[in-house]
């Protein structure tokens, strides 16, 4: 049988892991939660994105293009 001392010793570590092991679960259910609302901000911003790039294509399209005559300065 271990010592009283011994037995204490591990215990203490077993305490220390314990603690240790519950803060790292709470970091990484924060670390989830920020980055489940970091993809939520890029998916958003990548379709308005899109949006904007057509909105472009069809300003575009619907601008005329220069024409055929010579600069003002000819």
């Amino acid at each position: 049988m271990a010592p009283k001392n011994d037995v204490a010793a591990l215990s203490e570590r077993i305490d220390a892991l314990e603690i240790r092991a519950t803060f790292q679960d709470e970091t990484i259910e924060v670390l989830n939660h920020t980055i489940t609302a970091q993809w939520h901000q890029i998916d958003a911003l990548t379709r308005q994105l899109a949006e904007l790039k057509e909105r472009l294509r069809e300003a575009e399209s619907n601008f005329p293009g220069p024409a055929n005559e010579p600069p003002p300065h000819y």
